[in-house]
């Protein structure tokens, strides 16, 4: 039998010149090596310690489609696409599939200098910004997933903020996964904010179509001196998704980042955040919540590099599992030799609900300086049955109690939103999510008309 990879080899090499074709140079330039890694490397399995709790090549096993040859999706999103988080005024973009959508984009200004748009037409564009930073952190001889999204990858976001801009308006990115058949996208996302840059980013990511996806994800992050840079993800698509994203963030000096990932509805989630902290001063805070049932299930793996002394990173991940969901967490905290006076705490904890929900947790703190602060724990339990108890003494029905229990739960991670609307939006979503009201998105109605009859897929090349 053939293995995993062999098939997307296969489809590579009689495809390379039609991904080419429809993607730019600069992204162009390191395919050859990417998918020379990605020959070596292949799919990551449960035989790697850092994908022990989730076996990401099998994924990869069915017949997707992909859309080598960038056909057109004759769909407005803007015209479909209701953002349902009231009161909050966002420049709001769309990427459908893996191909950021440009034939309508929205009124609002950005402030001089500012880019965001397709990383295929930026990189055209701008060649020498691109060059610069496009791949630098994403390295591919290293991660089988992001060697195969370096070699696939044609199109996706590029979000540059010069020296010293404060982008007040927070910019809004939704992804959609649309199609007929099963179907695999392959995204890319390049932030850079230079020296003193602010900016803020809400990217939400949506499955219209009860088809199986899979969609691999590949962020870089540039925060460059004082820097500030909000982003938060929130995930609400459907049980036949698989997401796989890795997620790469370099600071410099007194750079302030703030990363928040919410899994709120999903089919498997497999998450990837590596933090390099470059500069004296810089201060990571990166928090995740994941809320799952039946049989869904949300890895995070995190790793923080404290590389030079005076920096700070606060880390809180919270779980509340159903069913029979599996969560998992890995966060590595390691503190170099010379990274004296590093503050740094990480905490994990988490709710099972039923006896077959399951959830390994593994903190991780390595230090080779003597003078640092530095704590982690993690805690995994059910819910208190005093509490409950003692609410349902007063009156409480105990459905409506055990939910206010979890709400209260994760509020923790929703309050470190440093966006009003988003977070009262979020209370409302996690509400509804624990409620049952949250099966599938509420916010778009694609249309159906297209046809994906024209699609490459990996088994094509068994065929032809």
């Amino acid at each position: 039998m053939m293995n995993v990879e062999q098939q997307y080899i296969d489809l590579f090499s009689q495809t390379e010149a039609m991904i080419c074709k429809h993607s730019a140079e600069v992204l162009n330039a390191p395919r050859a090596t990417a998918f020379a890694d990605f020959e070596r490397l292949g799919f990551p399995t449960r035989k790697m310690e850092k994908y022990k709790y989730t076996d990401v090549s099998k994924y990869f096993e069915p017949d997707f489609g992909l859309n080598l040859n960038r056909l057109a999706i004759p769909v407005n999103p803007y015209e479909v696409f209701k953002c349902d988080v009231p009161n909050m005024s966002t420049s709001l973009y769309f990427v459908v599939n893996d191909t950021f959508y440009n034939r309508a984009l929205p009124t609002g200004n950005l402030p001089e200098g500012v880019i965001f748009g397709s990383l295929k037409e930026v990189a055209e564009q701008h060649p020498e910004l691109v060059k610069k930073y496009y791949g630098q952190l994403a390295d591919t001889s290293k991660d089988g997933v992001t060697a195969f999204n370096t070699a696939f990858a044609q199109d996706g976001v590029v979000f540059y903020v010069p020296k010293n801009v404060v982008v007040e308006k927070t910019i809004q990115l939704v992804n959609i996964l649309r199609a007929d058949v099963n179907f695999m996208v392959n995204r890319r996302v390049l932030i850079i904010l230079e020296d003193g840059a602010q900016a803020r980013l809400l990217i939400c990511d949506h499955a219209m179509d009860n088809v199986n996806f899979l969609a691999t994800q590949v962020i870089e992050v540039f925060a460059g001196e004082n820097a500030v840079f909000d982003m938060y993800e929130l995930e609400e698509t459907h049980t036949s998704t698989v997401r796989i994203s890795n997620l790469y963030v370099k600071q410099e000096a007194n750079s302030n980042v703030l990363l928040n990932g919410m899994t709120l509805h999903n089919g498997t989630t497999r998450n990837t955040t590596e933090v390099l902290l470059a500069g004296e001063g810089a201060e990571i805070n990166l928090c995740g919540m994941a809320i799952a049932d039946k049989n869904q299930q949300v890895d995070n793996h995190t790793s923080i590099d404290h590389a030079v002394p005076n920096c700070t990173s606060n880390e809180l991940f919270k779980y509340v599992l159903d069913d029979q969901s599996v969560g998992a967490f890995a966060g590595l905290v390691l503190v170099r030799p010379d990274a004296q006076h590093t503050n740094s705490q990480q905490t994990n904890r988490n709710l099972c609900a039923t006896r077959d929900a399951r959830m390994y947790t593994q903190p991780q703190l390595e230090i080779y300086a003597d003078d640092v602060k530095c704590s982690h724990g993690a805690t995994v339990g059910q819910l208190d049955e005093g509490a409950l108890f003692y609410m349902r003494s007063r009156g409480i029905a105990e459905k409506e109690a055990r939910l206010l229990l979890m709400f209260a739960f994760v509020n923790e991670v929703i309050d470190t939103i440093r966006l009003e609307a988003l977070k009262d939006r979020l209370h409302l979503l996690v509400e509804k999510r624990f409620r049952g009201e949250l099966n599938r998105c509420q916010g778009c109605a694609i249309c159906k008309s297209v046809s994906y009859t024209h699609l490459r897929s990996p088994r094509d090349t068994e065929r032809s």
